[in-house]
């Protein structure tokens, strides 16, 4: 019987001896690997930290002592370990265990988080309340170097040093995050655990007092550890953290779990606050994701021994890669375009920018607020930001958009990925909220594409603006049909929208994505005597009021369909317009959307399909509409329900 399968709880783990423990660790990284390779996931991180989760788990009483995982990029090897092995092939999918660690998925999951940096300020949180309960366990946060590129880290940081508190940080550096790491903070990093000056004198002074008899106790290690910390102040590791109020410790090998057990046991007795320093190699003990830790951040079902991916290749490409290649296009144009990401070079496509403009590419790393507040400074200079972020990410830098940005009327395009429905990553990473959040901006134009091309047209009009914020949105999907180069794609006019059908029963106006979807469900509804009118409202600010005016002349029911939250979305707007404007009279506007709930992981399409936004749904929601007398109950489950 393999150690893994004995081990249900990480209470068995504390019964193991050391030898168990390397055994543990190197079954738990081998279902890793076999697992993610046949359903895919995030991959490098956890490999990274499978001897630190399994000292973790064995030093600490989890769950009564917390674990605080940052993002959860890093906590696959944990979940297998609380419980959760015999549910790990599910990982990702619908009804399956969650990508990132959830309250309500595990005891074990002390803090929900899809978002970088949170670690150590909910932690904090939860080491207050544990004092004000006046219970004694012991609080952990575990953060990888790339998310000490936020500001959210150094907050917490700042408040919980010099309290005296008991609170443990644990930094795990393996110089990546998603992208490799930027700034100052990875080069400050760096020097720690490569300043040859500091270890030799380190080793040097550690090797003199090993040779002291021990007999002398524990006065000389008190005298020990004393000059081991003026080594580390006059050589400059941890002196920042511990100017900050929390003792250094390290840096530890992560990959020797004797070492890391012994530490962490150390660490545990210790009082005040603590910062472990633990160096590890992301995708260790998986060759490919060793040498290309970047590119096995995260992957699609694979074969273990070649590493190559499953399944037939080819097919169209995914809209960020169409977004990559025509924002190098638009570089080429206009020299004054530049592209910022905030630690995404791969995930929005911006790398191939970076390969061709070098110069004039910004790699922000997690900081999406300082990259919002510096694209608005570049355009005080006449430079084009164009600011590429994944959707739910950039709710991170709002305040920069409304302050720095739209409140100076500042040409910066906003290109938000993964909008809609993200599909496995889940409700932490749905760009459910965009649509909403750009529309209450004054002075914002808020545009969705139907398709690949009319993304690099938007994308193109954007950065041709002179005056005020842009923003574009795009799905995690490949795109509908074969995109052109930029200069073969036609000019689209500034807030217009296009009558891409006519009929004389509802008109469907339709968001982005949800516009091919409409012209689908319409070609259905017209074999059913429905003949359904559907525009490609491409702008959702401006309306297109010439277009818009006709509609409301021509037509008494409306149904708005966008992949964006439903509440105080697009067909709130719209209501609001229609209701305020002079042809708006006796005509009843609904709305579908992304309904008023979380919507979960696991296939985009089987995701879509369940809250309506897909061909099917859009026509039984025209067919209800288009048998309710104008008047009748305004939400989609009343029209269904009054069409029953």
């Amino acid at each position: 019987m393999a150690l893994l399968d004995r081990v249900k709880t990480p209470k068995d783990i504390r019964a193991l001896s050391r030898q168990e423990l390397h055994d543990l660790a190197r079954e738990a990284r081998e279902r890793h690997i076999d697992v993610v390779s046949r359903v895919g996931g995030h991959f490098g991180a956890s490999l990274g930290v499978t001897e630190l989760t399994v000292a973790l788990h064995h030093v600490f009483d989890t769950p009564r002592d917390k674990i605080v995982w940052d993002t959860g990029h890093q906590a696959y090897i944990h979940k297998i370990l609380t419980g959760r092995n015999d549910q790990f092939p599910s990982i990702r999918q619908k009804g399956g265990l969650a990508p990132f660690c959830r309250r309500d998925e595990s005891e074990y999951d002390a803090f929900g988080a899809g978002h970088a940096a949170t670690s150590i300020s909910a932690a904090w949180g939860m080491a207050v309340g544990r004092d004000l309960r006046g219970e004694d366990n012991s609080v952990i946060a575990v953060i990888g170097d790339g998310a000490m590129g936020c500001g959210l880290a150094y907050e917490a940081l700042n408040n919980a040093g010099h309290t005296g508190r008991n609170f443990i940080v644990i930094l795990n550096d393996n110089e990546m995050s998603i992208a490799p790491n930027v700034g100052a903070m990875n080069k400050y990093l760096t020097s720690m655990i490569t300043n040859p000056v500091y270890n030799r004198v380190r080793r040097e002074v550690k090797d003199l007092l090993h040779r002291v008899p021990s007999s002398l106790g524990d006065a000389v290690e008190h005298f020990a550890y004393k000059v081991d910390e003026s080594v580390k102040n006059i050589f400059m590791p941890g002196m920042l953290f511990q100017e900050l109020g929390f003792r250094y410790v390290g840096p530890v090998e992560g990959h020797d779990l004797d070492a890391l057990v012994d530490t962490l046991s150390g660490v545990r007795r210790m009082r005040g606050p603590i910062l472990v320093h633990v160096l590890t190699q992301k995708g260790k003990g998986f060759s490919f994701a060793e040498e290309d830790p970047f590119k096995w951040h995260a992957a699609k079902p694979f074969d273990k021994d070649s590493g190559n991916a499953k399944g037939a290749g080819g097919g169209l490409p995914r809209y960020q890669k169409v977004f990559g290649e025509g924002l190098v296009q638009l570089g080429q144009m206009d020299p004054n375009v530049v592209a910022i990401t905030a630690g995404m070079r791969d995930g929005t496509s911006t790398d191939l920018f970076e390969k061709a403009f070098p110069d004039r590419f910004f790699d922000v790393g997690i900081a999406e607020g300082h990259g919002v507040t510096f694209a608005a400074g570049l355009a005080t200079e006449g430079i084009k930001p164009v600011v590429a972020v994944y959707s739910t990410f950039l709710q991170r830098g709002y305040d920069g958009i409304i302050h720095d940005v739209a409140l100076q009327n500042l040409p910066v395009v906003f290109a938000m990925d993964r909008a809609g429905v993200a599909g496995a990553d889940g409700p932490t990473h749905n760009g459910t909220f965009d649509i909403n959040y750009m529309l209450t901006v004054p002075g914002m134009t808020v545009t969705a594409p139907k398709d690949g091309a009319e993304m690099l047209a938007l994308l193109r009009l954007g950065v041709k603006q002179e005056e005020g914020p842009f923003s574009v949105r795009w799905p995690r999907d490949s795109v509908p049909e074969p995109v052109p180069h930029l200069s073969e794609i036609p000019e689209v006019e500034f807030g217009t929208w296009e009558v891409l059908r006519e009929g004389s029963s509802v008109a469907v106006l339709a968001v982005g994505t949800m516009v091919l979807e409409a012209l689908k469900a319409a070609e259905v509804l017209a074999g059913e005597g429905i003949e359904t009118t559907v525009v490609n409202c491409r702008f959702l600010k401006p309306l297109d009021e010439a277009v818009l005016g006709k509609v409301l002349q021509d037509h008494t029911k409306i149904l708005t369909v966008e992949e964006s939250a439903v509440v105080n979305g697009f067909g709130a707007f719209l209501s609001r317009e229609v209701e305020q404007h002079p042809l708006g009279r006796g005509v009843s506007v609904r709305a579908l959307g992304i309904p008023d709930k979380w919507v979960e992981h696991g296939g985009r399409a089987e995701l879509l399909r369940e809250i309506d936004l897909d061909a099917q749904g859009i026509a039984e929601h025209v067919r209800a509409l288009a048998k309710v007398k104008v008047g009748a109950p305004s939400s989609p489950a009343q029209i269904m329900e009054t069409a029953r």
